[in-house]
């Protein structure tokens, strides 16, 4: 196996999919955002099993990395425009968090460079909810942080699936030429 064979670069992008998801993870979480959480925990067991596939010469795990990519970057297209504002989606709607909570993005609050100012008004001082949080002077609004998660996640997704593929042709043509010997 060579060190720029169509297999090492697929175990490369695997790898780079695993440490960005959970990276995406951990913020997920703390922004209690449900949906993200169970598809990126989807998406890490799957890419282990796409990785375990290539390592093993195993074409089956190799082809459900494949079909998981599909729906994958269909996620990810699909959190841009929710973050966007595109398409009649709305960045302040609950369909991240499954209606479960009040929470969003952690980045909304803890963006880079962002100053959070508490606002305290007399409606919210009879609340649970004690101020109003607003971000001022934020070096990056925190929709394109995760735009800009998703954008790395379909460009990660779109190389592993070309090399996915490449890979599974590869391993049916030895096993094709073993077969036939």
């Amino acid at each position: 196996m060579g060190c720029c064979s169509g297999r090492c670069m697929l175990m490369f992008f695997c790898a780079l999919q695993l440490i960005t998801s959970v990276e995406r993870q951990v913020f997920d979480f703390l922004g209690y955002q449900w949906a993200p959480i169970l598809v990126n925990f989807l998406h890490v067991i799957v890419v282990i099993l796409g990785l375990f596939g290539t390592v093993q010469y195993k074409p089956r795990y190799i082809v459900l990395y494949i079909v998981w990519m599909v729906f994958w970057v269909t996620w990810n297209v699909f959190i841009c425009c929710l973050y966007l504002d595109l398409g009649g989606l709305s960045k302040d709607s609950n369909y991240l968090s499954l209606g479960l909570s009040s929470y969003r993005s952690w980045w909304k609050d803890n963006g880079p460079g962002c100053e959070n100012r508490n606002l305290p008004t007399t409606r919210w001082q009879h609340l649970e909810s004690p101020a109003l949080v607003s971000e001022l002077g934020c070096v990056l609004e925190y929709q394109y942080i995760e735009v800009m998660h998703s954008a790395l996640q379909v460009f990660f997704s779109a190389l592993g699936f070309v090399f996915a593929c490449y890979v599974v042709n590869i391993f049916n043509e030895e096993e094709d030429a073993y077969l036939y010997k």
